[in-house]
């Protein structure tokens, strides 16, 4: 399958990504977390303090086995503790290109120090909670990983550059978006109109 799957710390940027990629591939974004919560009718914060860190683990792999039964080609957006279940690693694989956000402690600190709702950083030093966590989970992003951005120091059109850039290398696509590309096959020209930026 040729979904586009984002990985990463919490903080990194994924849905915001996720969602100007899909603005600039005219794809439908999925976030697993949202589609978690919907499916559990509760908020990932309320999932961790009545059923357990545990079971929104197990939550996370359904919702990738869900997400294998689709056909159309998407942009994912993961929670940040998705790949550290190696179960989930050919899984992400098998949905289609995997890309990892990678982010320094500090950043992460930077843009969360005031978010109450990251139910892992309620603790009496969520910096050096950050720092533990990620220096335990990069290896396994970079091993799940096809692709790796870094995001320290740039700004979001910075980074989309460098992410369409990598895809387009990879063979993702060829250029411009997915429907233009299609629609040059079929009909001999890719005269789709580019959409606006996305203001944010």
């Amino acid at each position: 399958m040729s979904n586009i799957i984002l990985i990463g710390f919490m903080g990194c940027g994924k849905s915001t990504v996720g969602i100007r990629l899909s603005y600039k591939l005219r794809r439908i974004v999925e976030d697993t977390d949202k589609l978690i919560e919907k499916k559990a009718g509760m908020s990932i914060k309320e999932i961790f303090a009545t059923k357990g860190e545990s079971a929104f683990r197990e939550m996370e792999t359904g919702c990738l086995r869900e997400l294998l039964l689709t056909r159309e080609e998407k942009i994912i957006s993961t929670g940040g503790g998705l790949p550290m279940k190696r179960e989930n690693h050919p899984l992400l694989k098998e949905l289609g290109t995997v890309v990892y956000l990678q982010i320094s402690p500090e950043c992460v600190w930077e843009r969360l120090k005031n978010d109450t709702t990251r139910p892992l950083l309620q603790c009496d030093d969520p910096f050096a909670k950050i720092k533990d966590l990620l220096a335990m989970r990069a290896p396994l992003y970079e091993e799940a990983a096809d692709i790796v951005v870094n995001v320290d120091g740039k700004d979001m059109e910075e980074v989309l550059r460098e992410l369409m850039m990598r895809l387009k290398d990879a063979g993702v696509f060829v250029g411009g978006n997915d429907n233009e590309n299609r629609k040059e096959k079929e009909n001999g020209s890719g005269n789709t109109p580019t959409p606006p930026p996305l203001d944010f």
